[in-house]
């Protein structure tokens, strides 16, 4: 019995490419986990295996009783028997084979080691599998549901679900496609590879495969945020002063960014210098060719950008994708404004938290007046028609046109 046991485990150990010193374990552990359900710790259980003579061994200490009851006692008269000087209580060492056992434990040893071995396997491939993720792999896509597209990717089932999936892209059986590993799913007898095509990190892979230098880590990819279909931003930093990050990832005429941009469905790719200053980061993120000036808030990550007006449409992008993206990137809320409305917009400030005895003209008693009716900021006269001014008790025309010409220059 222990000679097949161990030749078979021996050679099944071959077959699943699993470590003799590992099957060794599995043969101890089982045996052992069987045998001490019929065992205490005083019987001092030990399991020992020998591949070298195909042999296993269990040794324990048996305890001398009145009368045995189980394999982990003996019988006085037994006992005595072997040593005439032995009394109850005292333990005697037993050694046994596996085929002493009754054919019930040696079928639960059998069953044990093999459930072992099938879980070493699992996890084995499991490693392997889980060496995958955060990888892009290549695959055919096999169908497509409403679970999304299952594509083969060789060594284990894959599926690209609809919301890992580019708007507007579409695949039919045969169809080859790569995509970004996100995640690692066990089911019943298999293993589910859930892949990604809108994920930045698949951006980022796609980087590392295409641009030697950010593979070699002259370049450094600092962040990306992503519209996925619509527009990538990839924020680069140089880490070798020869290299110009943002040429080295258009690569020659462009040609490495177009290869990229290929397998994102053509999707807008812009390449960012990063910037330890907000104010020059902002600028890259939406276009230095494109703004004039950037004014950051004196608390909180608020910035004002002012652009030319031919450029605020392009600024701001379509649908508003490229300051979008920007302040994802920089993590500053952005609002873009022509030189016109940025003037506007500062003076309808300053007027809305000047208080209205600050406008010219007006005395401590029109601002009494002008708050008794509500009027308390420079605003408020701003907006305010003359019609109205001239409306309120005590006010003249000449008075109101002279309030609100003040408030218009204020």
């Amino acid at each position: 019995m222990s000679t097949n046991l161990m030749s078979s485990l021996a050679t099944l150990a071959n077959m699943k490419q699993i470590k003799r010193d590992e099957i060794e374990h599995i043969i101890q552990e089982s045996i052992y986990s069987t045998v001490i359900k019929k065992l205490t710790s005083e019987n001092e259980l030990e399991v020992v295996t020998d591949f070298a003579s195909n042999t296993v061994e269990v040794r324990f200490l048996k305890i001398v009783v009145e009368r045995d009851t189980n394999i982990g006692e003996i019988s006085l008269e037994e006992a005595q028997s072997r040593n005439a000087h032995l009394e109850l209580g005292d333990k005697i060492s037993f050694r046994m084979g596996l085929m002493d056992f009754e054919p019930k434990m040696i079928k639960t040893i059998r069953r044990t080691i093999l459930e072992h071995i099938k879980q070493l396997e699992e996890d084995r491939i499991r490693g392997d599998f889980e060496r995958q993720k955060n990888q892009i792999v290549m695959g055919k896509v096999t169908k497509s549901d409403y679970n999304g597209y299952a594509v083969d990717i060789g060594y284990a089932d894959a599926l690209l679900p609809p919301d890992e999936q580019i708007d507007d892209e579409y695949y039919k059986p045969g169809d080859r496609i790569r995509a970004f590993v996100i995640d690692i799913r066990n089911r019943k007898n298999t293993t589910l590879i859930i892949l990604s095509r809108t994920s930045p990190e698949f951006v980022k892979k796609l980087f590392e495969m295409e641009i030697p230098e950010i593979a070699d880590g002259d370049i450094k990819i600092k962040k990306i945020v992503r519209e996925p279909g619509i527009k990538t931003k990839v924020a680069v930093e140089g880490n070798n002063s020869e290299i110009d990050p943002v040429a080295a990832c258009l690569g020659p005429k462009g040609t490495r960014l177009d290869t990229i941009r290929s397998e994102l469905g053509n999707e807008l790719v812009d390449i960012v210098l990063w910037d330890d200053s907000p104010e020059e980061l902002i600028a890259n993120a939406i276009g230095t060719d494109l703004i004039d000036r950037v004014y950051l808030a004196d608390r909180g990550k608020f910035a004002r950008v002012i652009v030319d007006a031919k450029n605020k449409n392009q600024a701001i992008g379509k649908k508003g994708k490229n300051v979008k993206l920007a302040a994802k990137l920089t993590e500053y809320k952005l609002d873009i404004y022509t030189e016109e409305e940025f003037e506007s917009k500062i003076g309808e400030e300053r007027r809305v938290t000047s208080h209205i005895s600050d406008l010219d003209g007006v005395t401590p008693k029109l601002a009494e007046i002008l708050k008794g009716y509500g009027y308390t900021s420079v605003q408020d006269i701003f907006e305010a028609s003359i019609d109205e001014l001239c409306n309120l008790e005590g006010m003249g025309k000449k008075t109101a046109q002279k309030l609100k010409e003040s408030a218009e220059y204020f």
